[in-house]
């Protein structure tokens, strides 16, 4: 579902609104930074190490490196996903499954469930009971009943694609390889970096995904925040691609058509949702190089609110990266507008104006040289034009006719006068 990912302050608006150090080394590492030079993304290579990165937020709206309330957890590309094979194949219990066939995730059913007809699909809503221990017994979660969606990332990719090999009522137990729970992140400060889990895992129910045309403003938007704040943990764990897909969906949920007509209030609060979603869609699509889908999502940003700070800048970057200065210098030159103080703005914009007049004078040291050799042939040609050249004899005659015909006529005019 990937495809083609935001205010300007020293702290992120949402997730309680607390306010953040983008120069500590530990959101430094969580996630890179959105405006390359205090944004999010590293569009120029050069100098980045000495970018400021105290003036503008790493990402719209990210928490301080704790997984968003109430949903928990990660999904896996299809690519990766459970063979058919396994997903139609009846477990008995203590049978360990390799889910993946790498050894990396490995389900056991404890308690039988009611029968392979009763396993659910994706896009329907589960809920289920977590215990989650690390290897040493100590239990890190214990959620009586969690609720996701699965395929939309919204859980651990260990937990979403096990569950979807479950039964109505199964219990299962999960051995998981880190790459399918925290990866190389691990979450502070229980879950150290690197580390496996093992997940107790009980399917309570399973229902069809609510039908977003109904959804009434107020969950439609509660249904948006949470994809994206799902994405901005993705962000976090540097899983661009997860991130992608997560505000990718949360965009369809808020472009999908309605049956229920939304107050003003909500209209403008669900734009207000896209906006942040687009810009941190294009701050991951920046991290995986795709530059013409980020200046898609940057553009949709200006369309909403031309005055975006991060829009402005983030496309200016792009198109700079380019090699599209005409353009880019004014996006800089609009966002340094709106906040002068900025000195992230300004440190980059210093950048691009020389970098413009670089490419100015290499393209009129290169004019000059093709006009010069222009020159040197053109004043060349003319030397050989410049030898005698004979006058052909036809014409001589013809002068000298004229000639003697003019004195002919002149002698019998004055002899008839």
């Amino acid at each position: 579902m990937a495809s083609g990912g935001e205010g300007l302050a020293d702290g992120f608006p949402d997730w309680g609104d607390t306010s953040i150090d983008l120069s500590s080394p530990g959101l430094a590492k969580a996630s890179a930074s959105i405006l390359d030079n205090g944004e999010d993304f590293e569009v120029l290579d050069e100098d980045d190490d000495d970018d400021d990165l105290s003036e503008l937020p790493p990402l719209e709206d990210i928490g301080t490196g704790r997984t968003p309330p109430a949903r928990d957890d990660t999904q896996v590309p299809e690519s990766e996903q459970a063979p058919e094979v396994a997903s139609n194949m009846p477990q008995a219990a203590e049978e360990w499954l390799d889910v993946l066939g790498s050894g990396l995730l490995k389900k056991k059913t404890l308690v039988p469930g009611q029968g392979v007809e009763s396993r659910p699909r994706k896009g329907q809503d589960v809920t289920v009971r977590l215990k989650a221990m690390l290897e040493d017994g100590s239990v890190v979660e214990d959620n009586p009943s969690l609720s996701f969606t699965l395929g939309d990332c919204d859980v651990m990719q260990a937990l979403d694609l096990c569950a979807q090999l479950m039964e109505m009522g199964e219990t299962a137990l999960i051995m998981s390889d880190a790459k399918y729970c925290y990866g190389p992140q691990g979450r502070s400060p229980d879950i150290l970096p690197h580390a496996a889990l093992t997940l107790e895992v009980q399917l309570l129910a399973v229902q069809d995904a609510p039908d977003l045309e109904l959804l009434r403003g107020s969950e439609k938007i509660q249904l948006a925040n949470r994809k994206r704040e799902r994405g901005n943990f993705y962000y976090q764990q540097a899983d661009y691609v997860l991130a992608i897909n997560s505000y990718d969906i949360a965009l369809k949920t808020i472009d999908s058509s309605s049956k229920v007509d939304y107050s003003p209030e909500e209209e403008a609060e669900l734009l207000e949702v896209k906006v942040k979603c687009l810009n941190n869609l294009a701050a991951s699509q920046l991290k995986l190089d795709h530059y013409e889908a980020a200046l898609r999502s940057c553009t949709q940003v200006l369309e909403h609110q031309p005055e975006n700070i991060k829009a402005l800048f983030r496309k200016g970057k792009v198109l700079a990266q380019q090699g599209e200065y005409n353009e880019a210098i004014p996006l800089l030159k609009a966002a340094l507008k709106l906040e002068p103080s900025n000195k992230t703005i300004h440190a980059e914009l210093s950048k691009l104006v020389k970098k413009h007049v670089e490419q100015k004078n290499m393209e009129t040291a290169m004019y000059r040289k093709m006009l010069g050799n222009a020159s040197t042939t053109s004043t060349a040609a003319p030397c050989k034009d410049k030898a005698p050249r004979s006058i052909p004899w036809k014409w001589l005659f013809g002068a000298a006719a004229v000639a003697l015909g003019g004195v002919a006529l002149s002698v019998v005019i004055a002899a008839r006068n």
